[in-house]
């Protein structure tokens, strides 16, 4: 490939394989709680570079949940598909899976030495209620996808009784989350069928 050839790649594609990159890498420094959690801060990243609508976002996270691996992982090999083909999802996930391999190399070392230290038990703690946040409002986004609140169905309520069933489940039964699921996918089968 000659100098001409490849400053021009770097112009045009490779200013995209560059920015899919950087923005995918940034999203997997920051995604504590896994997925689901940082489903709105992929969203706003993925709007804000104009690479989908929010129609096509919304369709690629149900796309993404239904494939198999993490929904992160997978939302950053769609975006990139639709960005640049095979190369731009080869491009973002790798963005989106290198802080994780970094940071799992820092903080093993790290909590090695200090694991079991009262204060990093308490900051690890701390955290769980800020997932829980990021969860419930990535959820939120998606049921709204951008709209108003249309109103309260019949699927609402179907789906907000499998929702109590299992958060009563888990936390007051302490049901296996297999039980869970099960139970929660014949509701569904029962509800919307």
């Amino acid at each position: 490939m000659g100098r001409r050839n490849l400053v021009s790649l770097m112009e045009g594609e490779g200013a995209v394989f560059l920015m899919l990159f950087w923005t995918f890498f940034k999203v997997g420094l920051i995604s504590f709680g896994g997925g689901y959690a940082i489903l709105s801060i992929i969203e706003r990243e993925v709007l804000l570079q104009q690479w989908m609508t929010s129609v096509d976002y919304t369709q690629a996270v149900a796309l993404a949940g239904m494939s198999p691996g993490p929904i992160a992982t997978n939302i950053a090999i769609l975006v990139g598909y639709k960005t640049s083909g095979i190369t731009g999802a080869v491009v973002a996930v790798s963005g989106m899976i290198l802080p994780s391999v970094i940071v799992v190399i820092i903080v093993a070392g790290f909590l090695f030495k200090a694991g079991r230290e009262r204060w990093v038990q308490v900051a690890l703690y701390g955290l769980k209620p800020m997932v829980t946040a990021l969860i419930l409002y990535a959820a939120i986004r998606m049921a709204m996808n951008g709209q108003p609140l249309l109103g309260i169905n019949i699927h609402t309520l179907a789906s907000l009784a499998i929702f109590v069933f299992a958060v009563i489940g888990i936390m007051k039964y302490r049901l296996h989350p297999l039980i869970i699921l099960s139970v929660s996918a014949l509701m569904g089968i029962a509800f919307f069928v």
